[in-house]
């Protein structure tokens, strides 16, 4: 795998920070404490946060109740399916805690609850469009109690497309604490429009559900790209229909394959989610596993005169590769529909190609490729041909353009080396969208709070003039490669520490203060917690109402509690 080288408001989380304080010396406090504070809350503003942190948020005087029992959303405008999907999911989410009988009578005598509990929330969609893109309106707005305090109090989110709309319902559901909701009026949008997170399904296999699992915390922290590392040397788990051979040898087994109707169904729950699922096969490198099953796809590997029984990289200099290579990428395209495709092309070991009888005449009779790094650059200069010729656009990990290979005007360059802000500044110079996954690689771990170091790094810190900045960073990327990460531990290393990243793509330039921010990821922990989420802790110290409980089945019946 790659190996880098190199202000909210006063008063929010005022009773998290009592809460923690006395958990640490006073348990025997604890039930007084919390009554105390629970009593406070009846009278001053319900103290949720959003993750992340919104553009703008101006919070009112008011306070209401929403009623579990009546409580609907409306489509106000353009309707869809996946509002409809939606408005199931969030009321689910919203009221998980709450039972019928919580009314606003339990907290009558507070001079800030509004006697008329919201009832509803209105969702005006003000286009039909429902194409997931880079250019994709992710923008809302969110009023909450209405603009007008004389008239009926009300929930309004405003969008331009239905994926702005999940964006303002998820930003409603973190504003809910128990039945309570603030008077507010945000206005929102993202700063990037590229969030993603890679996930490295051929060093380890994640099961679906992972995968979902996955998925929900990513549109809880607003992420929009799940990039796929589907297939690598280790194995092939992706069941393709042209070249059944690949998952049938380079599986692990042959229940550890995605088919097309499971990879369909990811994708299915990702869009109903406004996240894209974009499709990595990393070549002409990472092959092994697989790909040996193709006559004289991969390059034989020589000791001396004679083959020694290994293979390198696939060969560049037959044309029966890219014959191979053009009926992979439209069944790719066939199953994956995004406009784009993950090609990889790093790290690619040349000693094959050096020792290689063939492959050294072929480069004898071709003078005009210098080297091996040109031969590299000729199998790229082929590949984006072809995917060129069935309209799919590329996104490739820096080597391709470090290397000089000609790319299309709307390439992304995926930057992940060290020295990464000298990379930005050559690529968006050179007019090319640029995402960031350098200095996101969560799957190292040390000992302590690591997540500060994510949330700490500006995309921008490059030298280039605000054009390549603004309109050229695509986004960033975190990446979990899966050496020693697989169903296990995969939800509770990622979480809550890539939601670090999550709001350095979605929050203002601004947004940088770790202090303010560190309550409110502990806060956005909990609540994947009460998602089914098994967020691991964000420091010691720290609690949640509802701890996280894994579902235990041991093959006996265990003695039951009293």
């Amino acid at each position: 795998t790659r190996e880098q080288s190199n202000n909210p408001k006063k008063h929010t989380h005022t009773h998290h920070v009592i809460l923690l304080v006395c958990s640490r010396r006073h348990t025997m406090m604890k039930g007084l404490v919390f009554a105390a504070v629970a009593a406070v809350l009846l009278h001053v503003a319900v103290a949720a946060s959003v993750w992340p942190k919104p553009l703008s948020q101006t919070d009112g005087s008011s306070t209401f109740v929403l009623d579990k029992t009546t409580f609907t959303f409306t489509a106000a405008g353009q309707p869809s399916d996946i509002l409809d999907d939606a408005f199931e999911r969030y009321l689910g989410i919203i009221f998980q805690s709450v039972s019928p009988s919580s009314s606003a009578a339990s907290i009558a005598n507070s001079s800030r609850v509004r006697a008329t509990p919201l009832s509803a929330a209105a969702v005006n969609v003000l286009t039909p469009d429902t194409s997931l893109t880079l250019e994709t309106n992710e923008s809302y707005t969110l009023d909450v109690g209405g603009a007008n305090a004389n008239a009926a109090p009300s929930i309004t989110i405003t969008a331009q497309t239905v994926f702005g709309a999940l964006r303002g319902l998820e930003t409603l559901s973190q504003l809910v604490e128990g039945n309570l909701i603030n008077e507010t009026f945000i206005a929102d949008q993202p700063r990037f429009q590229f969030r993603a997170f890679m996930i490295d399904t051929a060093r380890h296999w994640y099961p679906i559900s992972v995968i979902l699992q996955h998925l929900d915390a990513m549109a809880y922290s607003k992420f929009n790209v799940l990039h796929w590392h589907i297939v690598d040397s280790d194995a092939f788990p992706y069941e393709s229909h042209k070249f059944p051979s690949l998952s049938q040898t380079g599986a692990y087994s042959q229940t550890h394959i995605y088919t097309r109707d499971s990879i369909q169904h990811v994708i299915d729950y990702a869009y109903n989610r406004g996240i894209r699922v974009i499709p990595e096969f990393d070549t002409p490198g990472h092959v092994q596993a697989g790909y040996a099953s193709i006559p004289n796809l991969l390059t034989p590997c020589y000791s001396g005169s004679s083959p020694d029984g290994s293979t390198g990289p696939l060969n560049p200099t037959l044309n029966s590769t890219y014959d191979f290579l053009t009926e992979f990428y439209a069944e790719v395209k066939d199953v994956f529909k995004d406009k784009f495709v993950h090609v990889g092309g790093d790290e690619v070991s040349f000693d094959c190609w050096e020792h290689n009888p063939d492959i050294q005449k072929w480069m004898a009779a071709h003078p005009e490729i210098k080297d091996y790094a040109g031969l590299e650059a000729y199998y790229e200069i082929q590949l984006l041909e072809i995917l060129k010729k069935q309209d799919t656009s590329y996104i490739c990990w820096e080597e391709i353009f470090d290397n000089g290979v000609p790319i299309l005007p709307d390439t992304v360059v995926d930057v992940w080396k060290g020295g990464w802000n000298k990379t930005m500044a050559a690529v968006t110079k050179a007019g090319y969208h640029s995402v960031l996954s350098a200095p996101f690689y969560i799957n190292y771990i040390s000992y302590g709070e690591d997540w500060p170091k994510y949330y700490s790094v500006e995309p921008t810190d490059f030298d280039g003039d605000e054009a390549q900045k603004e309109k050229l960073v695509g986004g960033v990327e975190t990446c979990m490669w899966s050496e020693y990460v697989d169903s296990t531990n995969f939800i509770s290393r990622s979480w809550p520490r890539a939601a670090a990243v999550g709001e350095r793509g979605w929050s203002a330039k601004s947004v940088t203060d770790v202090g303010a921010a560190r309550p409110r990821l502990q806060e956005f922990r909990c609540k994947l917690i009460a998602r089914g989420i098994n967020a691991e802790p964000t420091g010691p110290s720290t609690f949640c109402a509802e701890e996280w409980a894994a579902p235990y089945q041991p093959p006996f019946n265990p003695p039951q509690l009293d």
